[in-house]
């Protein structure tokens, strides 16, 4: 580990950042308070390294929108119908920072690689215990959680996953691809066990993204598999998945009570919202017309929804600016002829489609761990990008 990450010509503190978001990674989908920890010191290493060697503060440019983004929510806060709790909640915008660490974190290619590879080895051995908790611990009806305790903060973290694994099966032509392939079968069976309709729409988006970028043609696999998923799958898989298209499913019911309410919600509070973290203290109000069980939950199960309405309107708009730039930056890096770049580009863009569509039926940008993971994979193609471009001038 010594040998990988601490070269002579850097600097200890830049060490740390990249050994750090290794531990990140190694822990991000067994312990959250673990990977919670090296994240934060990830960070703090960052910010030391930025004051003490007097670095540049360097991001990809849609940094700049999840900084506006960061700015409307504190100031959501502070106008908050409780600004307590909205300012303790707006802690988590230090987050956002680990675009910046990652995206200055690596100096090389190898130590980005063995990165991945530790979050190839959390995604295996979450998956496995999934797969063995549901099999023989868990009681009749329950989902497959793993070590995260909500099966769908499980099923977001494997979906994210699978963006970067199917994108190394695709396009690598390395013969380890094959451990990505064996993570990957894993993760699915996980991923299915979770019985999270969110996280499977994610993921047919997610898998046609990346195939369309391989090959167009290859799309036909996807409703082969899909049917092959539905034909094979047990009685109550079949039911969760017919499920997403009934409106008379209670859960579905649900959701269409939270978008009324969260859009009465909006039309009272358009500019900056209730404040973070708040949205289920004003829908307890009988007004809203939400169910006794449907007020227990704590936010309004959609993305969009929910920003709009804790935060208010201008945000949302700025997280849509973000998610589009975002996208719009990774389909100019598709077109590099880099193998690396273009792999770990494809799976940028499946996240953030995966994670805009499967947000249309969860609040997943609010999941801390969900959010870290998804952070760190768009952000990988910008510092690969930066990493050739260094090694391109010093090879002139």
């Amino acid at each position: 580990m010594k040998f990988i990450f601490f070269e002579k010509e850097r600097s200890v503190w830049s060490s740390l950042v990249s050994l750090f978001l290794f531990f990140y990674l190694l822990f991000s989908m067994i312990s959250i308070s673990a990977s919670q920890v090296f994240i934060f010191l990830a960070i703090i290493s960052f910010l030391t390294l930025l004051i003490l060697e007097k670095q540049k503060f360097i991001f990809p440019s849609f940094f700049w929108l999840i900084i506006g983004y960061a700015f409307f929510s504190l100031l959501s806060s502070f106008f908050s119908v409780n600004p307590g709790i909205s300012l303790a909640d707006s802690r988590e915008l230090l987050l956002f920072l680990i675009v910046p660490a990652v995206y200055a974190g690596f100096s090389r290619k190898e130590d980005l690689s063995l990165a991945n590879y530790a979050l190839l080895a959390s995604a295996s051995l979450s998956s496995l215990y999934s797969i063995f908790d549901f099999m023989f611990l868990a009681a009749p009806g329950e989902r497959a959680s793993g070590f995260m305790g909500h099966y769908m903060t499980q099923a977001g973290l494997l979906l994210l996953f699978s963006c970067l694994a199917l994108s190394k099966i695709v396009f690598s032509r390395h013969k380890t691809r094959w451990l990505w392939a064996g993570a990957l079968l894993l993760s699915l069976v996980a991923l299915s066990l979770t019985l999270t309709r969110s996280a499977w729409v994610g993921l047919v988006v997610a898998a046609a993204i990346i195939l369309f970028l391989y090959k167009p043609l290859t799309l036909v696999i996807i409703p082969v598999l899909m049917g092959l998923f539905f034909f094979l799958s047990p009685q109550y898989m079949k039911k969760r998945a017919l499920s997403i298209f009934s409106l008379k499913s209670y859960s579905n019911q649900q959701r269409v009570q939270y978008i009324k309410a969260g859009l009465n919600i909006i039309q009272e509070f358009p500019l900056l919202g209730t404040g973070p973290d708040t949205v289920d203290m004003v829908f307890q109000d009988p007004k809203y017309e939400l169910s006794a069980e449907a007020r227990r939950n704590v936010h309004l199960h959609n993305n969009l929804i929910q920003i709009a309405a804790e935060r208010g309107i201008p945000t949302l708009l700025l997280w849509l600016s973000f998610m589009v730039w975002t996208f719009i930056s990774l389909t100019k890096l598709i077109r590099n002829k880099s193998p690396s770049l273009r792999l770990l580009t494809g799976a940028s863009l499946a996240a953030v489609a995966a994670l805009f569509s499967a947000g249309l039926f969860e609040y997943n940008f609010a999941d801390s761990e969900i959010t870290m993971l998804f952070l760190y994979l768009i952000t990988l193609p910008f510092s690969v990008k930066r990493i050739e471009r260094k090694e391109s001038k010093s090879t002139q």
